[in-house]
């Protein structure tokens, strides 16, 4: 019973680990969380181009976080920076290749850009994604059906 104990105290201590370094925030891991907070409200308040230099010091300081690539991405294709947009939306999925935002939104950019195949090749990620459908999916597919009309 003892070792048993032990196994489980060791298991508790190695699960709370990441937990617990994961909150002792140094200052500039939270100034980041603070650039991507206030970039996401100016996106809700379609500040789009407010938004664009708060996200790229988060994507440089986090180059790995598809969410900050997409939410830059989706920023310059909503200030018609639709080059960046679409190396940016890219990026966000070669970090993360089901991240449902990022396949919408190039989906979209695709249409913006009268490519009705490569929109497709994305509603089509989105219905192997969403296995039960999605959001990300309906909307794409509408806005598909939109740009045929």
């Amino acid at each position: 019973m003892k070792n048993f104990m032990t196994v489980i105290a060791a298991w508790v201590f190695l699960a709370a680990g990441p937990a617990l370094a994961m909150s002792s925030d140094s200052s500039s891991n939270s100034t980041e969380l603070k650039e991507m907070r206030t970039a996401r409200a100016m996106v809700k308040d379609k500040n789009y181009s407010g938004a664009v230099p708060l996200l790229k010091a988060v994507v440089k300081a986090q180059p790995q976080n598809a969410d900050a690539w997409n939410l830059l991405a989706y920023s310059e294709r909503k200030t018609d920076k639709l080059d960046d947009a679409m190396v940016h939306y890219m990026k966000a999925l070669s970090i993360d290749p089901k991240h449902r935002d990022a396949h919408e939104y190039i989906g979209e950019l695709y249409l913006r850009l009268g490519d009705l195949e490569g929109a497709k090749k994305h509603l089509k990620r989105l219905d192997d994604i969403c296995t039960f459908g999605c959001e990300q999916f309906d909307e794409l597919k509408e806005a598909i059906e939109a740009h045929g009309k």
